[in-house]
């Protein structure tokens, strides 16, 4: 399994069943079978939780979400380059504050892209137009 780094957290991406090399056809065909139905079940279950979420999707939610992470990253950089031209070292104090500009930045684009899965996936349904 690939990891995908993050500032927070380490994230494992999904990748495809590659059996190993010492099962047996047989058995490698019954594996798949298991992780099929596995994925299914996992597919059934994030589908009937997500349905009763934030409802329909339109591209307006998409862009109020877009807009937070945008201002979120302007107010972590703008913080930065204050910094910056206050010229010394950063107190722990600052630098802490900088760090959850950062997460919260990071955590909007997370939502972004969660939400955007969900919609592909067919978890939450979306209207065209906005």
């Amino acid at each position: 399994m690939s990891i995908v780094s993050t500032s927070t957290a380490f994230r494992g991406a999904l990748d495809h069943f590659e059996p190993e090399n010492t099962l047996d056809p047989v058995a490698q065909r019954r594996l798949r079978g298991h992780l099929e139905q596995i994925d299914f079940t996992t597919y059934a279950a994030n589908q009937a939780v997500l349905k009763q979420s934030p409802g329909a999707l339109d591209l307006a939610a998409f862009q109020r979400l877009a807009i937070a992470a945008a201002q979120a990253r302007a107010l972590w950089v703008k913080v930065a380059l204050e910094m910056a031209d206050a010229g010394g070292t950063p107190t722990r104090q600052q630098v802490a504050a900088l760090a959850d500009h950062r997460a919260a930045f990071e955590e909007m684009r997370e939502a972004y892209e969660a939400l955007r899965r969900m919609v592909e996936r067919g978890y939450l349904p979306y209207r065209p137009g906005g």
